[in-house]
Formats: C-alpha cells, structure tokens, sequence
C-alpha cells in the first residue's frame, strides 16, 4: 500500500464532486422532497438544479446532482464542452432549444428520477427564456448564475451552499495499480462497512459515485469518514493485502 496516489486532477475533481454533493444531499436531508420511509436514504428526486454554464465547475455540480438524485439543466455555447460533456457521459441529452430540454426534464422530474441536460446555447439566453416562460428552477449553483440570478432567487430558487459543516470528516481516496474492475468492488465493500449503518447520505455516495465519475475520476474513488473509520478503513484494507485477499497495489491518499 502507497500514500498520494497519481492523477492529481482526477483527485481534485472527484474531491470538488463530493464536496458539492454533501452540500445537495443536505437540501434533502433537512427538507425532503417527499414522504419517506424512517431510515430511508436521502434523494433530491423531483428537484430542477439549474448548473448554468458547463464549465468545468458546472461540470462538477451536474456529476454531484446525478449522484444526489436531482434533475439537471445546463447551457453552453462551447462546441468543445459539449461533445466532451456527453463523451464523459456529464449529460444525459445534448439539445439545440430550452423546449426540447423542458420536455425530457418535466417527465423525469414527475417520475423523480435523475437525468442531466445541456442546452447548445449561451446561458444567458437560456436564462431569459426561462424567466419569461417562467420556467423556475429549485436550486441554483453556489456562484452566480448569470445577470438573472437574482431575479430566480427572488421567485424561490435556493443557492447551494458549500460550506456545509463535513463534521470533520476527512477525505480518503484510493486507486489500484490493475484490474480496477475486480479490485476497486472489495475495496468500496470494506469501505462500506467502516461507514455507519445510517449514514444514508454516504452510502449512497459509495453506491452511485463510481458509476456518474466513471472516466472521468480515472479509476479514483473516493469518500468521507470520520478520524475513527478513517483508520479501520485503511487498516483492514492493509490487512486484506497482507493476507493476499486483495492482491494488487493500493494507493491512498487523504485529505481534509
């Protein structure tokens, strides 16, 4: 087992998602969107996220809104990003018009169910389609927006907020040096049982976040535990090595 494992672009931008998904799944926690179960895990099904520009932060917050649940809009111009957008498979529907996208968006929304899209447009424009269709979306990314920003806040869009308290959580991610497709499913597994039985938010993180990161997290995964877990994680990855359970390199690297 080695520390600080390569691809630290890979790192930076699965750390950036997971950041931006403890800030969604907490809108769903403290405010559900539907009636739930006791102990059910929290989802923002039925929610519109409007992720403005696709940049590469726009990029990040549509990836934490597919793991979060939520439905997602999002503009851009850049011929470039869009083809790059859909190849890393960011978006679910490239489209030409804000009805096209209106369409695919207000049946998933119905059904709560996750999809991401992107409208080849600026989002400037889009914007003022949308405010004079009144097309309101719940939530908006934690920078501006655009000129009409305020004007969605005013109608009750809410901002997401990334200085969501992490419980001085601390990040851990972890990468193997072959056969991530063998490997990498032990290793979430005894990452899974380090987590606490009811930490819903988490666990849906280690569930989905592999499969809305894929390519672009470069065989990175990653997830939060508290100092406690932390070690047991790492300790009884260390153990499965020596043992010749797992029988490839890990690498590791934390992060607070």
């Amino acid at each position: 087992m080695h520390t600080d494992p390569p691809h630290a672009s890979a790192f930076h931008f699965a750390s950036q998602v997971n950041r931006l998904y403890t800030a969604l799944i907490s809108i769903a926690t403290s405010a559900p969107t539907q009636a739930e179960p006791p102990q059910a895990e929290p989802s923002l099904g039925g929610r519109l996220l409007y992720a403005g520009e696709l940049d590469p932060q726009g990029r990040a917050l549509v990836v934490a809104a597919n793991i979060a649940g939520a439905a997602s809009l999002a503009a851009t111009a850049d011929a470039s990003a869009q083809k790059q957008a859909v190849r890393d498979g960011v978006v679910d529907f490239l489209v030409t018009s804000l009805d096209e996208a209106l369409r695919i968006l207000k049946n998933e929304v119905r059904k709560h169910e996750t999809v991401a899209v992107c409208v080849a447009a600026a989002p400037e424009a889009v914007e003022r389609e949308m405010l004079e269709r009144g097309v309101l979306p719940d939530l908006l990314p934690p920078a501006c927006c655009g000129p009409n920003e305020d004007a969605f806040l005013k109608q009750g869009a809410r901002r997401v907020e990334t200085d969501v308290a992490s419980e001085d959580r601390i990040l851990v991610a972890w990468q193997v040096s072959a056969a991530p497709a063998r490997w990498l499913p032990q290793i979430d597994a005894i990452a899974l049982e380090c987590l606490n039985a009811n930490d819903f938010a988490s666990r849906r993180w280690m569930r989905l976040a592999p499969r809305y990161l894929g390519r672009l997290a470069q065989g990175l995964h990653v997830a939060r535990f508290t100092a406690e877990a932390e070690r047991a994680f790492i300790s009884r990855v260390e153990a499965a090595i020596q043992t010749g359970k797992i029988a490839v390199e890990v690498k590791f690297r934390t992060a607070d």
